[in-house]
C-alpha cells in the first residue's frame, strides 16, 4: 500500500464540522471512566471560560466515540448543540478499540514537569480573569510544580528575602499614606479603625488573613535582652493592657476584619503561650470557627527562665460557614503539611544580613518562606491575602513569591518604610504613593535632601 492509498483510507470517510442538536448526540452503552458530578463541573468550567475548539466524534448512529468529557460539560452548561465530526467508515469494533485508544493514549507519556511548571508560571502572571484550574490541575498542584521549578537544596540556606537594606535616616510615609506595590496595597494607619479598612480594601474581598500582632508584652525583657540590638516598644499593646484589655484589642481588630473576608476565608493569627486564653476568647467572641492550632518550632530557643522559649502558636480559625480551600489535601499534590512548621527563628537572622539585617529592624520577624507556604495551604493565585500588623514586611514578600495579593496595614511610619524597601530590593520594582502618584524613592530624595539643608 502506497503512502497515498494509506493517507486516503485513514481520512476520506471523515465527515466534515457539522452543528448537531445535543439531543440528537447518545451516550456509548459503556462509560470506560467514571465521570462524577465534580469532574462534569470541571469540563463545563473549561468550556465556560476557554470555549470548545474540538469537536464531537460521534458515529452513524449518532453515539459519541471521542470528545465525551466536553459533551458532559455541555450538558452541564444547557447548550443546546454541539460541533461533531462523523466516523461512518470503522466498524462498531474499530470504533469501540479507538474509543478505548483516546481515553489511553494520552496517559503513556509521563508530563514534562519543568515545561508545565514553566508553563503555569507564565499563565499565572497573566490577569486571565479565571482560574487555571480550569486545566483540571487542582491549585495545590500548580502551585507546587511552581514552587519546585528550581531544584531543591539538601542543606538549608538562607533566604535572600530575609535579608533587608539599611534603615533610611529619616521616614518617608507618615500615617494615612496609601501606598501601592505592584499588585499589593499598604496603608499605615491603625488595624482597630474601620475607616482604615475601607480605605484598604476599596470592596475587595479577601480570601486569607495572616498576621502577627502585638502579643501584649514588653519588647525589653521578652524580645530584646542585654544584647547589641536594642529594640523600641511597640506603639500598642506592648505590655500595658490587662487581659480583658488585650481581649478587647484583638477581638476588635478580628471584628473589623471580618466585615471583609469572603465567606470560608482563614485567619492565620500568631500569639504567644502567655496570651492563648485571650486570642482564643477573642475568636469565640466574633463568632470564628476554630480550625487548628499550629505550632511554629524554630531552630533556635529565645528568652525564658525554666524553659526557654523556642515556638510561637499559629491560632487557625475560619470565617463563615462554607467549607475553606484545602490545597494540601493531605499531600495528596506533593505539600505534606501538619501543625508543626518548622522554621528558623529570627535569631538567626542576624547572621544573614550583608547590608543590614531583620532582626536590627524589627524584633518579631517571621520567616518569608514560613508565611508563603501558608499561603499556599489555603488561596488561588491572585487572590488577597490580609496583613493588618505589616511589621517588616516579610508577609508582602511572601505573598509577592507566591502570585498572591497582599493587602496590609502597619501603625508605625518606619516599619512600613522598611516593608516598601525590602519588596523594592526583593523585586526591582517601585512603589506609587497612591494619593500623589509619586514614586516612594521620589519622596525619600526629597526629605534627603531637605536634611541635608
Amino acid at each position: 500500500m502506497t503512502a497515498s492509498s494509506k493517507h486516503n483510507e485513514v481520512f476520506t470517510q471523515l465527515g466534515p464540522v457539522e452543528r448537531l442538536a445535543i439531543e440528537a448526540i447518545s451516550l456509548p452503552r459503556r462509560s470506560l471512566r467514571k465521570h462524577t458530578d465534580r469532574h462534569k463541573k470541571q469540563y463545563a468550567k473549561c468550556i465556560e471560560k476557554v470555549g470548545l475548539i474540538s469537536p464531537v466524534i460521534i458515529d452513524s448512529a449518532g453515539v459519541i466515540v471521542a470528545g465525551l468529557i466536553w459533551y458532559l460539560g455541555a450538558l452541564q452548561l444547557g447548550l443546546r448543540d454541539l460541533p461533531v465530526i462523523r466516523a461512518t467508515h470503522l466498524t462498531p469494533e474499530k470504533l469501540e478499540l479507538y474509543r478505548i485508544a483516546e481515553q489511553r493514549l494520552g496517559e503513556l507519556a509521563p508530563w514534562d514537569d519543568r515545561a508545565v511548571a514553566e508553563t503555569f508560571k507564565e499563565l499565572s502572571q497573566l490577569d486571565l480573569g479565571f482560574s487555571l484550574e480550569v486545566t483540571g490541575f487542582s491549585q495545590g498542584e500548580i502551585d507546587f510544580r511552581i514552587e519546585n521549578l528550581e531544584s531543591l537544596q539538601v542543606e538549608p540556606s538562607p533566604d535572600p528575602a530575609d535579608i533587608v537594606p539599611a534603615a533610611l535616616p529619616t521616614t518617608v510615609s507618615a500615617v494615612n499614606d496609601l501606598w501601592q506595590a505592584g499588585p499589593h496595597r499598604i496603608l499605615c494607619q491603625s488595624a482597630l479603625q474601620s475607616d482604615s479598612f475601607s480605605a484598604l480594601m476599596a470592596g475587595e474581598r479577601v480570601r486569607a488573613v495572616i498576621t502577627d500582632p502585638p502579643f501584649n508584652v514588653p519588647i525589653r525583657g521578652h524580645v530584646s535582652g542585654k544584647g547589641r540590638i536594642r529594640h523600641p516598644e511597640f506603639a500598642m499593646a506592648s505590655g500595658e493592657l490587662s487581659d480583658d484589655g488585650f481581649k478587647g484589642f484583638l477581638s476588635g481588630y478580628l471584628r473589623h476584619a471580618t466585615e471583609h473576608l469572603s465567606q470560608g476565608a482563614l485567619l492565620y493569627i500568631f500569639m504567644d503561650w502567655r496570651h492563648s486564653a485571650q486570642i482564643l476568647a477573642a475568636g469565640k467572641a466574633i463568632g470564628v470557627e476554630l480550625k487548628n492550632i499550629c505550632a511554629w518550632v524554630k531552630s533556635n530557643a529565645g528568652m525564658g527562665s525554666l524553659y526557654r522559649s523556642q515556638h510561637e502558636f499559629v491560632f487557625v480559625f475560619k470565617h463563615g460557614k462554607v467549607p475553606h480551600r484545602n490545597n494540601v489535601e493531605l499531600g495528596r499534590h506533593g505539600r505534606f503539611r501538619t501543625n508543626v512548621w518548622q522554621y528558623p527563628g529570627c535569631n538567626s537572622f542576624e547572621r544573614n544580613g550583608e547590608e543590614g539585617n531583620l532582626l536590627a529592624l524589627h524584633p518579631t520577624v517571621k520567616p518569608v518562606q514560613l508565611l508563603a507556604d501558608a499561603i499556599l495551604d489555603c488561596t488561588e493565585r491572585n487572590d488577597i491575602v490580609l496583613d493588618n500588623f505589616l511589621g517588616s514586611g516579610s508577609t508582602l514578600l511572601a505573598a509577592e513569591r507566591v502570585g498572591r495579593r497582599l493587602y496590609a496595614t502597619e501603625l508605625e511610619p518606619r516599619y512600613v518604610d522598611v516593608a516598601i524597601r525590602r519588596w523594592q530590593r526583593h523585586t526591582g520594582q517601585s512603589a506609587v504613593h497612591v494619593q500623589t502618584r509619586r514614586l516612594f524613592d521620589e519622596i525619600a530624595a526629597d526629605q534627603q535632601r531637605e536634611c541635608a539643608e
